[in-house]
């Protein structure tokens, strides 16, 4: 006998209905509330409230909605909230009941623009101390790399900074002031903050801390840069920044190892990054706090393309120390001319005569006044590094460090990475805290405190370079047997087949 579908008949009142029993036992919000004290944030954010006026919402639930808001990605706070009732599974987490009452979206921006990032950054640090605790990280060796994150504001609010003078209407007035502000706040040096010429130039009126980038051959748009530093064993990210989108990834590196050490607690003894890191400051800061630097050469990635492709390297030229001069491939001797201060280097130049009657020439340079070499004052401590740089233990870790990159950002993109869902540095670096500890929640619960320690440096590599010898077995194997079947193909006629 079919049965045929009742009108709904909601009861007046619900008897033994228990939240904690409607949700499964392995959902993944209750080993979170299990592995994670969100109590800490009662002592940290103290100092930001009053003693007289209306309750706030308790601070442990405000920090449980914002990871709600990245975990599940929801597209808005305002939807969040009108979703917290229907979810069974997020009143649990939260510690709601069925008739509680679930506060107004507005907590959630009061709550930011009252605390700050360094609640946030406090929480990110907590998570990864656990993890160290869980035998989840190394800490000796790290993993270094940015991402561009498109900022929450259109191209079209791009404007001109010379054009607001001609503008006398009140509105833009109080938009030239503000502007004026961002304008006037003090940059690192070395055009660390990426205030090229663009940049000075134009400015967002919507976003004004959000600068223009590009990538690859696509168009140019108003970005952030994400900075981040991973451990080798799990994936563990102990370090992570934000900073204007035009900010050069190799000044950073510095500031990522430091940080490591202070979520860590832990030394790092090898830093594995891509070409953009490998400069002569990063070599020498790595060499002064004897760190290994597996990072290809700049420099040389320079030399290999553009206008110097064609032309003799520095390697070509051989240096004598005890006469203090160059040789250059003809043979002829570069000697000391000036000093250049900005980047301690000394450099060696040639006699333009002797270059115009070499034969050797076009081979060694285009320029107009010859060729000069330059070298560090420290060259000899810079050619260790590279020549570290350049060790098979370091192209083995620059391939293993591309597959762990890629993948940490990758897995950022399902709680919205890629694009900042606030306004302002300030407000972006809390998003990034943010999906950084929940990355490394998910790393945690997924392997747990299970009292099994984390494969080690050496182990890791050890899997990888027998995964790339079993490759090249495989590879040779089968080439074997193409070129057996070719052979027997042409020795025996097609009959016998």
């Amino acid at each position: 006998m079919m049965g045929k579908e009742q009108g709904l008949q909601p009861s007046l009142f619900y008897t033994n209905f228990n939240i904690d029993q409607r949700v499964r036992k392995d959902h993944p919000l209750r080993k979170i509330k299990k592995l994670i004290d969100f109590d800490f944030i009662y002592q940290e954010v103290k100092d930001s409230y009053g003693t007289n006026g209306h309750v706030s919402a308790p601070p442990p639930v405000i920090l449980k909605l914002m990871l709600l808001l990245v975990m599940y990605n929801v597209r808005s706070e305002r939807e969040l909230m009108v979703t917290v009732p229907e979810r069974l599974d997020w009143l649990l987490f939260l510690g709601y009941d069925l008739e509680d009452e679930i506060p107004g979206h507005s907590v959630l921006s009061k709550a930011r623009k009252r605390w700050g990032q360094e609640a946030f950054r406090k929480l990110f640090e907590r998570v990864v101390w656990q993890c160290v605790e869980a035998g989840l990280v190394d800490g000796e060796k790290i993993f270094c790399d940015s991402s561009l994150i498109d900022a929450d504001a259109s191209n079209n609010s791009v404007i001109n900074r010379e054009s607001l003078k001609y503008r006398i209407e009140k509105g833009y007035q109080i938009l030239e002031e503000r502007l004026d502000e961002v304008a006037d706040e003090p940059q690192a040096e070395d055009n660390a903050e990426g205030k090229g010429e663009a940049n000075r130039r134009y400015i967002s009126a919507t976003d004004p801390d959000a600068t223009v980038m590009r990538q690859g051959k696509g168009k140019s748009r108003l970005r952030y840069k994400s900075h981040r530093a991973i451990d080798s064993a799990y994936g563990v990210i102990t370090a992570t920044e934000m900073t204007t989108g035009g900010v050069n990834e190799a000044h950073r590196l510095g500031a990522l190892v430091t940080t490591h050490k202070s979520t860590t607690n832990k030394s790092v003894e090898t830093v594995v990054a891509d070409t953009k890191y490998g400069t002569v400051a990063n070599y020498l800061y790595c060499y002064d706090r004897g760190i290994q630097g597996h990072m290809p050469d700049v420099k040389q990635a320079q030399e290999l393309g553009g206008m110097r492709r064609d032309v003799f390297g520095e390697d070509a030229f051989s240096y004598d120390a005890e006469a203090d001069t160059y040789r250059c491939p003809g043979g002829k001797a570069l000697r000391r001319r000036s000093h250049k201060e900005k980047r301690q280097a000394i450099e060696y130049a040639i006699k333009l005569k002797h270059c115009k009657e070499c034969p050797l020439l076009e081979q060694c340079t285009r320029s107009k006044t010859g060729r000069s070499v330059k070298r560090h004052i420290r060259q000899d401590e810079l050619d260790l590094m590279r020549q570290q740089a350049g060790s098979a233990a370091a192209k083995r870790d620059i391939r293993i460090r591309q597959h762990f990159m890629e993948r940490s950002f990758a897995e950022a993109t399902r709680y919205g990475f890629k694009r900042s869902r606030w306004r302002g540095l300030w407000r972006v670096a809390i998003q990034d805290y943010l999906i950084a500890a929940v990355q490394n929640i998910t790393i945690l619960m997924r392997h747990g405190y299970k009292g099994k320690k984390a494969i080690g440096v050496r182990g890791r590599e050890g899997l990888m370079q027998r995964f790339y010898n079993l490759r090249k077995i495989c590879v040779q194997i089968l080439g074997k047997i193409i070129a057996a079947t070719k052979e027997i193909t042409l020795q025996r006629p097609i009959t016998e087949f």
